[in-house]
């Protein structure tokens, strides 16, 4: 066991950091271009976790002057539908990025949704042509969970070059994208999964560990290196014995943390890193139009 405490990494902060950044440079920018960067979030039907979300992206756009084009669509809505909005934002002017809130309801197509986004306006990276860029180590939009990862880890100064990571979770969400920018960043990636065998085991080899699986406190103690790095991305709401709701990671962060060298809380860790990389993703597409 670590004689220290782990190190909190702290996506709050970290976030708040690069939206004051982007605020600072939107001022700049809006003379020149005539206009303010502007994001289209768009919401089919009514999952609580993702109003919340929609509603934290649309606040944050305003804290910062992107003008927000968001729509909310009731569940009955036709595919169809939708994708007429997205191509009519693919011509808009004022709309710098377009972003579809997973998940859809179940007679929606999400990826064909996801094609019909202008790979210069995808800032969720989620776009075949964003994602093989990544593949190819090439500049390109990319997928914001996983991007606000690497910017947390680079914002405090841990190395990731010649580091054995551990990946669990293999979504095109965050699992995938993780793996390839951990990759790119020269560590040595291990990709598990519900089907892994012996994933303890597994996970006690890594320096750096990421969890995307969605599970409150999947993970505890003796899956732990002493001195990992350990990255939740898992963001699950549990009820205590009254009703109480309460968000949690993946990580079981009381057990854990006396063995880690560093670890993100939840919440408070990667959520905000995540909004704070998709305003980025939409001033850099803005940036690109000025530049073009």
């Amino acid at each position: 066991m670590s004689n220290h405490a782990a190190r909190i990494l702290d996506g709050k902060t970290t976030a708040q950091t690069i939206q004051a950044r982007l605020k600072a440079e939107i001022e700049s920018l809006s003379p020149e271009m005539g206009r303010p960067p502007g994001l289209a979030v768009l919401m089919v039907g009514d999952n609580p976790a993702s109003a919340v979300y929609v509603r934290n992206k649309e606040k944050s756009c305003d804290r910062i002057g992107i003008a927000s084009f968001g729509r909310k669509f009731p569940t009955e809505t036709e595919q169809g539908e939708v994708a007429e909005v997205i191509e009519a934002l693919n011509q808009d002017e004022r709309v710098d990025g377009i972003l579809v809130q997973l998940p859809l309801p179940d007679h929606f197509d999400a990826v064909s949704l996801l094609h019909g986004i202008d790979p210069n306006k995808d800032v969720d990276g989620l776009h075949p042509m964003n994602m093989g860029r990544l593949v190819r180590s090439e500049t390109g939009l990319r997928s914001c969970t996983p991007a606000g990862v690497m910017v947390l880890l680079n914002e405090y100064g841990i190395e990731v070059a010649g580091k054995r990571a551990v990946v669990l979770g293999r979504s095109i969400l965050v699992g995938k994208p993780m793996a390839l920018m951990l990759l790119e960043a020269n560590a040595t990636v291990t990709m598990a999964h519900s089907r892994t065998e012996n994933l303890p085991e597994l996970t006690r080899s890594a320096d750096i560990l990421v969890s995307a699986v969605g599970k409150p406190k999947f993970i505890g103690a003796d899956w732990i290196k002493s001195g990992a790095v350990a990255i939740d991305v898992g963001i699950n709401r549990i009820f205590d014995s009254s009703g109480k709701g309460k968000l949690v990671g993946d990580f079981d962060f009381d057990a854990i943390s006396p063995f880690c060298s560093a670890i993100t809380p939840v919440p408070g860790g990667i959520g905000p890193m995540t909004v704070a990389l998709l305003l980025e993703n939409t001033v850099r597409s803005y940036r690109k139009k000025l530049r073009s």
